[in-house]
Formats: C-alpha cells, sequence, structure tokens
C-alpha cells in the first residue's frame, strides 16, 4: 500500500496494530488467509455495522462522558476507519463527546490522561529545524494542519500543550463531516510555553513548564512554522486554531495573503453565526439590513462575526458606515465608544459616537438590539431581565450564547425561551437539549464551527486554492442557510440536523470552490462536473476490499 504514509505491504500482525489498516473482526476469511491473520482474531467475522453496534453499545456504557471520550480515542488509535464510520452514523450523539463540550475537560486533563502521542509538537528550541521536525510526519501529503499555540482553549483560558486536544478533535471532524482523509490532516501544538503558573507546578505535565514566549522571538517562531509547513506540505491549508486575542488577529492579517490560512476563531465563528443569522431572519421574515446587534465580548469570535456581518450588510445595499453603525460592542470595561481611551486596534473600527454605558442591561436599552450575540467565554450574563427586555423590545428576539464549552454559555437555551415567553430565536455554541415549555417543543440551534469549517477545507482543498478569503465564508454561510429546511423551521430550528452534514459540507465546498474558480485563486481548470469531482474526493470510512 502507499497512500503517502505506507510504502511496502505489511501483513499479520503488523496490520492489526496500524489503525489505518486494521479492520479487526470484519476480515474476512480469504483476507485472513491472504494476509497472514489466521489465528491472531477471534473466529467469528463481523460486519463494519455489526462492529459500529458493538462501540455504540460499549460508549453508552461507560459512565460519564470523559470515559466515552477516551473509549473513542482508543478506538481512534485502534481502528481509523471503523472510528469514522461510527461517528459518521452516530454524529449527533457523538460529537459533544469528541469535540465541546466534553473535548474542553479532555484538555484540562490531557497531561493526566496521556497515552501515546497524536500530530507533532514543535518548541522554541526547534527554532531553525521546524522543516525537519515537519519532515518526521510519516505522511507526505498533507492538506489540513490545524494548529494552536494552547493560550486560549475554547473559553478555558491558557492550558498550554494540554490544549492539544484541539487540532486533534478539529481534524477528527474534518474527516467525520466533510471526507478529509485522515492520512491528509496533521494537527499541531506549538508550545512557547504558558503563563498558567498551575501547569508549571505539576509533575504530570507534559509540556514545556516555563512562561509563555512573546514579542519578536515569538513572531520568528511562527513565522518559520508558516514558512516550512507551506514548503514540506506545498498543497496545504493551515488553519489556526485557539490562539489569544493579542496575537490571533495579528497573525491572521500577517499571514493571509502570503498563505493559504485562516483562523477559525475569527473566520469559521463568523461564517457560522452569519448563516444562523440568515436563518434566523428567513424565519422570522426579516432583512440583515434592518438589524442592530450587539455583542457581549470583542475578542476574536464577536469582532469576525460583526466583520462578516458588516460585509453581508453591505452586499445588501448598505454603506460600510451604515453596516458598522449597526453592529455594537460590550467589552469587558463596557460599551465599545469612540470616547473610550483604552481601545485596542482592533476594536476601533467598531466604537461609535455614543455616550459610555457600563453594563449591559443599561446598552440594552440604549441601543434597542433586534438580537443579541455572546461570545464573552462569560456564564450566565444574559439573564432574566435581559431576556425579558429583549422580548419588550422586539417580537421575535435573536439570542445566540455562542461560549463554549456549556458551562460558559450566556444563557441556556431554557433560559432563553423562558424569559422571552418562547418568542425567542435561540442558538448557543454547544448543544442544549430540547426544551419544553406551556406544551410546546423547543429544539435550540447549535452555532457550531462545524457546519463551516470542514466544508470550506474540502472546497479549498478540492480546487486547490492558493488563498482562503472572507468571500469563502460569505459563500459558505449563504450555503448554510441554504440548507435549512421548512421542517428545520417548525421545528424551532436554524441550522440542519448534524446528520446530514457530510451533504451540508459538500454543499459549502461547492460554494468556496466556485468563489476559488471565480476569483482565479487557482490554476486548476474547473471540472465540468464540478459537484460530482467534490463528492468524489471525500474520503469513505466503509472498509475496503483487500
Amino acid at each position: 500500500m502507499n497512500d503517502g504514509c505506507h510504502d511496502h505491504l505489511l501483513r499479520g500482525v503488523e496490520i492489526l496494530h496500524d489503525p489505518s489498516l486494521n479492520k479487526g473482526t470484519a476480515f474476512t476469511a480469504a483476507e485472513r488467509d491472504a494476509l497472514g491473520l489466521h489465528g491472531l482474531l477471534p473466529p467469528r467475522i463481523s460486519t463494519q455495522e455489526q462492529q459500529i453496534q458493538h462501540v455504540m453499545y460499549n460508549v453508552r456504557r461507560k459512565p460519564n462522558n470523559l470515559e466515552k471520550y477516551l473509549y473513542l480515542i482508543g478506538l481512534q488509535d485502534r481502528n481509523e476507519r471503523l472510528y469514522y464510520k461510527t461517528l459518521v452514523e452516530n454524529l449527533e450523539e457523538l460529537s459533544p463527546i469528541v469535540y465541546t463540550p466534553t473535548v474542553g475537560l479532555a484538555c484540562q486533563e490531557y497531561s493526566h490522561l496521556y497515552r501515546r502521542p497524536r500530530g507533532l509538537f514543535i518548541t522554541r528550541y526547534d527554532r531553525g529545524h521546524i522543516r525537519e521536525v515537519l519532515q518526521n510526519w510519516p505522511c507526505k501529503n498533507v492538506r489540513v494542519i490545524v494548529v494552536t499555540d494552547g493560550e486560549r482553549i475554547l473559553g478555558l483560558g491558557d492550558l498550554g500543550t494540554n490544549g492539544m486536544g484541539i487540532p486533534v478533535g478539529k481534524l477528527s471532524l474534518y474527516t467525520a463531516c466533510a471526507g478529509i482523509d485522515p492520512a491528509a490532516c496533521l494537527p499541531v501544538m506549538i508550545d512557547v510555553g504558558t503563563n498558567n503558573s498551575e501547569l508549571w507546578s505539576d509533575p504530570q505535565y507534559v509540556g514545556l513548564p516555563e512562561p509563555r514566549l512573546d514579542g519578536d522571538d515569538y513572531d520568528s517562531l511562527l513565522d518559520e512554522f508558516m514558512e516550512a509547513a507551506s514548503a514540506v506540505f506545498p498543497n496545504v491549508m493551515i488553519q489556526l486554531e485557539d490562539f489569544g486575542n493579542k496575537n490571533a488577529f495579528r497573525l491572521l492579517a500577517r499571514y493571509r495573503d502570503r498563505y493559504c490560512m485562516f483562523d477559525d476563531d475569527i473566520q469559521g465563528t463568523a461564517g457560522v453565526t452569519l448563516g444562523g443569522l440568515y436563518s434566523a431572519l428567513r424565519m422570522i421574515q426579516g432583512k440583515i439590513t434592518g438589524q442592530r446587534i450587539v455583542f457581549l465580548g470583542a475578542g476574536e469570535a464577536a469582532l469576525g462575526i460583526g466583520s462578516l456581518v458588516a460585509k453581508a450588510m453591505m452586499a445588501q445595499g448598505l454603506t460600510e458606515e451604515e453596516a458598522i453603525g449597526r453592529c455594537w460592542f460590550v467589552d469587558s470595561r463596557g460599551l465599545v465608544v469612540a470616547c473610550r481611551t483604552d481601545l485596542e486596534e482592533h476594536k476601533r473600527r467598531f466604537a461609535h459616537d455614543l455616550p459610555f454605558h457600563r453594563n449591559l442591561p443599561e446598552v440594552v436599552e440604549a441601543i434597542r438590539p433586534t438580537a443579541i450575540i455572546g461570545a464573552s467565554g462569560q456564564p450566565a450574563t444574559f439573564t432574566p431581565e435581559i431576556l425579558a427586555a429583549m422580548a419588550r423590545l422586539n417580537d421575535r428576539p435573536i439570542v445566540f450564547a455562542l461560549s463554549n464549552p456549556t458551562s460558559q454559555a450566556e444563557c441556556t437555551a431554557e433560559d432563553a425561551y423562558r424569559h422571552t415567553n418562547g418568542r425567542a430565536v435561540f442558538a448557543s455554541g454547544s448543544p442544549f437539549p430540547k426544551v419544553e415549555l406551556d406544551g410546546r417543543t423547543f429544539i435550540p440551534g447549535q452555532a457550531n464551527n462545524v457546519y463551516i469549517f470542514p466544508g470550506v477545507g474540502l472546497g479549498v482543498m478540492a480546487a486547490q486554492a492558493a488563498r482562503v478569503t472572507d468571500e469563502m465564508f460569505s459563500a459558505a454561510a449563504k450555503s448554510l442557510d441554504e440548507q435549512v429546511s421548512k421542517e428545520d423551521f417548525e421545528k424551532g430550528r436554524i441550522f440542519p440536523s448534524l446528520g446530514r452534514i457530510r451533504d451540508v459540507s459538500a454543499a459549502i465546498a461547492l460554494a468556496v470552490a466556485k468563489v476559488a474558480f471565480a476569483r482565479k485563486l487557482t490554476k486548476m481548470k474547473e471540472p465540468v462536473n464540478l459537484p460530482g469531482y467534490i463528492k468524489a474526493q471525500m474520503y469513505d470510512p466503509a472498509y475496503p476490499l483487500w
């Protein structure tokens, strides 16, 4: 076998120890004869479907979500195709286990639970040799890298090398949701130290127990990584993930025009939120140009959303000044307004001429928003008072509580529906169960980036695009809205079922690839049947015959 990771044909127990080749008890009698597997497996032959039933039986027996996560990671280490096939067929149940919210707990416990390496670890001490480190990776046709420095893991803060669970989890979703071949995926942790001093004193911590690198030393390390990754893997797309605010905006501006890259916290979150807004407005028959939006938070997620929403408003006729004027931000000190002298550069674009208000209730009364979007990492900040005010000001208030994991959400789904008399159009970043209220059943939408980034990656990869642009995320948001059906609306849902995610990702990939061809961001000639070509690129986790 030669897939970029294997350059010779394995036999016998070597096959069973290679997760990309192992089929476990699903090897047929003929395969067992041909591959030297007789006696190495129990005699009863299973189908992959029977194995999936066995996996789900064991998952459901586990006492808590962390144990379920560890069981599934163990399966990924043993039998890759079975892991992904199980994930694809049970995504609604398993995505909260392999990603948010459980992955947050898994990251907090990463060093204590560490069993075997997955991905690459790069440190300041590798400076000058990063290309050689990347060349140690056995798979040579890497198409997607997810990289973090662990500074802002979900809403949990600086977890250092423990944040490696995030790139691993994201790449699992690239494969499950958009069919990116796992052999083409590489998770990377750039360990530049940590300012979480509790980790320094933890003897179990597997990262560097030293303060974070910053300034020119940090920049030169990241520069070398970006240059080396793009040289070693010439067709790669690099996704920045969970970098701190002070670096994320800077690094995106520094690299976006030089490399095929994007920042998921800024652009992916913006894409899924804009898609959710489009669907919410279609549900309540509103126009995006008529919205006044208050964002709680002024970090990567909130400002990324505001920028993409403003572009959407401009595409529908508003001037830039008018569009920016419809987006308001509240940071940890209060309303972002022009008279403040303490604003970082990335916030100034949205600083308006209005009297300063210190807290969110005052801001809601002053701005009278049609939508409030939380991306603050501050739990329970959409209080009953604020939700009731939104219901008083709007017939159908839009309430998005996007902070992850669930424990950090600005409000629960039940709070949103209860304190607006069931009139809120609600979405959250992490999943909430359905809500029963006054004889009605509400199914909360989940504004999960998994609806956007896998499809964007598939589109960029299929079109061999040289860059990832904001226009691609705008196109992805429109495509996502188009996947939300009347039946979804009838359930109160503004995002499609995760059970349809591979079809949703293929549609988004098509929209993204069309942007790449239209803007001449690729040297590739557009295939005659682009939808068919994209679907043909998608990895199928069903077992092949040997």
